[in-house]
């Protein structure tokens, strides 16, 4: 039998698959560790959450770490992964070098969730009413931070194939230390839709999405002052469950019985939620990466009305679960539509299931993940020596980072 590796994931928070899309694709990534042997830690500077999976029952150590701290050089020097995942670029900047001068040989993982600059620049441009644009990334102090922090990495994973060309279009970056890994799912059958509510079970239009997050929050009021009045007027029986995590008051107070408008807050299980719902309403203005709401609105056979944004990367070419509409008025009219016509809602299911067997096999995309890790482990210096920018910028902007962090942790001593 292969010898076990040890695998060191460093989580910007620890996982909450219940709370958002970040979660499940984490443990979705320790799944497919662990099938290959890793030895899996999670370490992690974020306090404990009342909502955080417990790591041990899926066999992962976890271990809360300090920032701006030397005990995180005795604690790495020990364990000696021979593999670090970053979660986020923050992360990186905050222990990517404690990493390469403690675990020189350890391969550097980044998972990047998705572009945090594209997002930044795209609700810049939309608070400032005006068409993104990709030379609005250029100028974006995010894109900088993040596009260094992929450079210093040996790989790092891309949820988005429009997220792929604009790294390697707009910023230049060599395909050579990227690997594009959307969320992984089994395939699914046909006849697996029968053993889900049918169309007359269900009821009531459903939102789901943290409110932390921005995009989902924007969403939100979007559907309040613009969509939800539309279908309230011409379809006055209609329900519109707002489902998310850490609701702030400012959402709770849209809470409206006579118009239908019910903000619920944190779902026990979100998947019960979207199987027992007939359309999934995703209006998103801005954002990056893939929307796991939608792809999770596919797996429980629940349609979806989204906009160009929300539906982005997301079904290659073929046919939406449902409609995407830019348009407000004509973004209300086919969700009535979807939510009425029973033929369109189960032509709209099967399209579902056809995305998610073309676009998110779990075994092609994890095969090939451990693939290139193996390669990357017998190879790392060869790697290294081509990738030079990331070296340069390893000899350069580490060293400020380093002494910045230093003076911190000098500092708190004092």
């Amino acid at each position: 039998m292969e010898q076990s590796k040890k695998l060191l994931i460093i989580g910007f928070v620890w996982p909450e698959p219940n709370s958002s899309a970040a979660g499940s694709r984490m443990m979705q990534l320790i799944s497919i560790f662990q099938e290959n042997n890793f030895e899996i830690t999670f370490a992690s500077p974020a306090m404990d959450s009342d909502f955080m999976v417990d790591l041990s029952e899926f066999g992962v150590t976890k271990k809360t770490i300090e920032l701006n701290s030397s005990t995180f050089d005795v604690f790495i020097k020990e364990l000696n992964p021979a593999v670090v995942l970053f979660d986020r670029f923050m992360i990186e900047e905050q222990f990517g070098w404690r990493v390469s001068e403690n675990c020189p040989d350890a391969i550097r993982l980044l998972d990047t969730e998705d572009l945090h600059c594209l997002r930044t620049a795209r609700q810049k441009a939309f608070k400032e009413n005006r068409t993104f644009q990709f030379t609005d990334l250029l100028s974006e102090e995010v894109a900088k931070r993040e596009i260094a922090s992929i450079l210093r990495c040996d790989l790092s994973y891309i949820i988005s194939e429009f997220e792929m060309e604009i790294l390697k279009n707009v910023f230049k970056i060599d395909s050579s230390v990227l690997q594009y890994l959307p969320f992984l799912v089994d395939e699914m059958n046909e006849k697996e839709l029968e053993k889900l509510p049918s169309f007359k079970e269900r009821n009531n239009f459903v939102f789901i999405g943290n409110f932390l997050h921005e995009p989902n929050w924007n969403t939100v009021q979007y559907l309040n002052e613009e969509i939800w009045p539309i279908i309230n007027t011409q379809f006055p029986e209609a329900v519109l469950e707002v489902y998310g995590a850490y609701p702030s008051q400012k959402a709770l107070q849209l809470h409206n019985d006579k118009k239908g408008f019910l903000i619920k807050g944190r779902a026990e299980n979100a998947g019960e939620v979207v199987q027992k719902a007939r359309v999934i309403l995703a209006p998103i203005r801005f954002g990056a990466g893939l929307k796991g709401k939608l792809l999770e609105a596919m797996q429980c056979g629940t349609p979806s009305m989204t906009t160009t944004i929300g539906s982005e990367a997301m079904h290659a070419n073929l046919p939406w679960n449902g409609f995407v509409e830019n348009n407000p008025q004509e973004f209300a009219k086919k969700a009535i539509e979807l939510y009425q016509n029973e033929n369109i809602w189960k032509e709209s299911q099967k399209s579902g299931i056809a995305i998610i067997n073309q676009c998110y096999k779990k075994n092609k995309y994890a095969s090939e993940l451990i693939a290139v890790i193996n390669n990357l482990l017998q190879n790392s210096e060869t790697h290294r020596l081509h990738n030079f920018m990331g070296s340069l910028l390893q000899h350069h902007t580490l060293k400020s980072t380093k002494y910045m962090s230093k003076w911190i942790e000098a500092k708190n001593k004092n």
